[in-house]
């Protein structure tokens, strides 16, 4: 299988999808990571000098799943589903040949993200199927799809890390606890953890539950057995 991960920026891969990357990774998939912006402006200082060492990061945090990014290196902040956007994921669509593409909801709250989410709707068209990753804290989304990534916490934690430009701990803080919540939601065990994602159906996609990892497990809903004389 191939799966084609798209983030708007050097580190949304990591936060909102990576392990879910990781569960297919150890399925054996083939994982081809892009990310749309140059990641300039996430940050003080020199932005040529920024842009460098964010794609170094994300560069480093790819290859813990043994994937190479490829840039894309639209202006950080700028982000338009224009045409330039759609050819250049059009033509890294048809190059990858992907069996399932994910990106950012539609209603993400960053400019780049939506933008970005509108463009791979408009790519993909009916040559392949689109999934849309978690919002930043859930806002205003709802799952149609769980992904358990509970083996894949360490390795999520380590990814985001790489990213030390963008003082990582309070996004490694914040992936856990909305994975810790969203596999709740879907009534994983104590302590699990679960990506979420949303498919809007669209012909000829209808069904892509065969290509996604094991959601997390459905424990059952007991009665409590305790006796009050």
């Amino acid at each position: 299988m191939k799966i084609l991960a798209l983030g708007a920026h050097p580190d949304d891969i990591e936060i909102f999808m990576f392990g879910t990357m990781a569960a297919y990774a150890a399925q054996g998939a083939e994982l081809t990571f892009a990310i749309a912006t140059d990641g300039a402006k996430g940050g003080k200082g020199d932005p040529g000098v920024l842009a460098r060492a964010r794609r170094e990061e994300a560069t480093q945090a790819a290859s813990l799943l043994g994937a190479a990014p490829r840039f894309l290196d639209f202006p950080d902040g700028a982000l338009v589903a224009d045409a330039a956007l759609i050819a250049a994921l059009k033509a890294l669509i048809g190059e990858v040949g992907p069996d399932l593409a994910i990106t950012h909801a539609p209603n993400d709250y960053h400019g780049d993200h939506r933008a970005l989410s509108d463009g791979v709707r408009i790519a993909a068209s009916f040559t392949v199927p689109v999934l849309h990753a978690d919002t930043l804290g859930g806002t205003g989304f709802s799952p149609t799809h769980y992904v358990d990534i509970s083996a894949h916490a360490d390795i999520k934690a380590k990814a985001i890390r790489m990213h030390q430009s963008q003082d990582p701990e309070r996004f490694v803080d914040g992936a856990r606890t909305q994975n810790l919540f969203r596999s709740g939601q879907c009534n994983g065990a104590q302590g699990s953890l679960a990506e979420a994602f949303r498919f809007e159906p669209m012909f000829p996609f209808a069904d892509i539950r065969a290509l996604l990892p094991p959601a997390p497990a459905i424990r059952p809903v007991m009665v409590s057995t305790k006796r009050v004389d």
